[in-house]
């Protein structure tokens, strides 16, 4: 079966009455998790972007007290396990402040966590490539921002 496109899905949307979109809405929900978050995201957090952006930043947070230190392999995994979790809050927001906030944020407590980046290749390259998302982020940007996002970016070099 070949998905429609998202235009002609939006035309059949506009269609339907209100009852059966919102069926649809739950039955999407109901099947994937992430469909579940976009949905609490768009109905419950849109609307107040900065508690959003601090809740996620409390979820890095806690899981940053869980990372395993034990092994430069286990901290690995756990860091790209936090990356991978705030790359999935990020992909929810519509706001491109958001991005490099939580990105930065990341790479701050990545810096202050302790764990020695610099011995092990996979993890300076991934802090690496979190600084070059950061500033392709901050290019899209309005120039004030610019600024401030540049002025934090400088402090994790």
């Amino acid at each position: 079966m070949k998905a429609a496109t998202l235009n002609e899905l939006k035309k059949e949307l506009l269609e339907l009455p209100q009852q059966n979109v919102v069926e649809l809405c739950l039955r999407l929900a109901k099947f994937k998790k992430e469909s579940k978050e976009l949905l609490t995201y768009l109905l419950f957090e849109a609307h107040d972007e900065q508690a959003y952006v601090q809740g996620v930043k409390q979820e890095i947070d806690s899981q940053f007290e869980y990372i395993n230190t034990s092994t430069m392999y286990l901290a690995k995994k756990s860091l790209r396990k936090i990356l991978r979790i705030t790359n999935k809050y990020i992909k929810y927001s519509d706001s491109d402040q958001t991005a490099p906030e939580l990105l930065i944020y990341f790479c701050l407590k990545l810096k202050a966590s302790g764990i020695p980046v610099n011995k092990s290749t996979a993890l300076s390259n991934l802090y690496e490539m979190q600084l070059k998302k950061i500033n392709k982020y901050i290019d899209g940007l309005h120039e004030d921002y610019q600024y401030d996002f540049r002025q934090e970016v400088e402090t994790l070099r």
